[in-house]
């Protein structure tokens, strides 16, 4: 294969992870580098989906059924502590580091996630610098909407992500971070080129809306989200979890009371339900900005998949 790396995207609850697992396994000498903007957090386990377990394949699941169970090697997840506020710059170093450990080890990096903005900085190279804070501009948009900010953030030009700003703060965090790259005139395009191949997980809108309303009602009602949030509470201030969005934001308001139960599910399912449409929009938008997207259908057996893929990286 040509290609230096191998990345594999969908919305959520696609299945892309498990499908990067199984891969990686078949391969034999790949390693996962996640791209999820909030799966760094330790102790954000249920409300980020980390599913941890999709890192372990079975024996049945491998080409060789002899072999015994087989744990893919997984990479920038539980790196930073809940409350704080990891960004693409920090992601950027942190990808980079990992992706000459693994090429150095003469293994095959894989990265899979969700996040479109981290994904498409990798694979379109830009190296984004650390954006200081802008106490000026935060006062003046202190009280506009969540809709009028997002309206500002479509203005710029630049690279921005509009699938993670679900609250105010994160968006005046966005458009703070755009409007320094606009006045300093900074050359974002700086990183070394990577070749990949890439992998999109295409699942049908309504089989993807029931997949993720019956993943939220099982995270609510048998993996106890409600007592991850409120372990969380007691270290971490409820605007700083609120910060982080859907579950962590609708479950914060729910356990310090500003919401009903039967509320934050109800908000909390319909916000998930757009954060996917969002993923979606973003990378049909990867594919107008150049990036070749290889459309694999979720429905097809692991195996098809999986194989699809291979045919794919010998073509490539």
């Amino acid at each position: 294969m040509q290609a230096d790396i191998i990345t594999i995207l969908g919305p959520t609850a696609s299945g892309k992870t498990t499908l990067a697992a199984h891969l990686a396994a078949k391969l034999g000498n790949a390693e996962i580098i996640s791209a999820d903007s909030r799966q760094v957090y330790k102790g954000m386990d249920i409300g980020t989906g980390k599913d941890l377990a999709d890192y372990t394949v079975s024996p049945q699941s491998t080409v060789n059924s002899q072999q015994s169970t087989i744990k893919v090697p997984y990479h920038l997840i539980d790196i930073a502590e809940a409350g704080e506020k990891y960004n693409l710059f920090q992601y950027q170093q942190d990808f980079w580091h990992t992706y000459y450990n693994i090429i150095g080890r003469g293994k095959l990096p894989i990265l899979c996630g969700g996040t479109g903005l981290y994904i498409e900085s990798v694979l379109k190279s830009y190296k984004m610098v650390p954006v200081p804070e802008n106490a000026s501009l935060r006062k003046q948009l202190e009280d506009y909407s969540l809709e009028q900010l997002t309206e500002i953030l479509r203005q710029y030009k630049t690279l921005h992500n509009t699938t993670d700003v679900d609250t105010p703060k994160r968006a005046i965090r966005a458009i703070e971070i755009q409007e320094y790259y606009r006045q300093n005139n900074i050359q974002e395009r700086e990183f070394p080129q990577v070749k990949s191949l890439t992998i999109g997980v295409n699942i049908d809108r309504e089989l993807r809306r029931k997949k993720i309303t019956d993943r939220l009602h099982k995270r609510l009602e048998e993996e106890n989200m409600v007592h991850e949030v409120q372990n969380l509470l007691e270290k971490v201030a409820p605007e700083d979890l609120i910060y982080y969005g859907l579950e962590y934001k609708y479950l914060t308001l729910y356990c310090i009371g500003q919401l009903s139960y039967e509320e934050m599910v109800s908000q909390l399912e319909i916000a998930i339900h757009q954060f996917a449409k969002r993923q979606m929009t973003w990378f049909r938008g990867m594919e107008r900005r150049g990036i070749q997207i290889h459309w694999i259908d979720a429905l097809l057996p692991m195996e098809e998949k999986v194989n699809r893929i291979l045919e794919l990286m010998n073509e490539n």
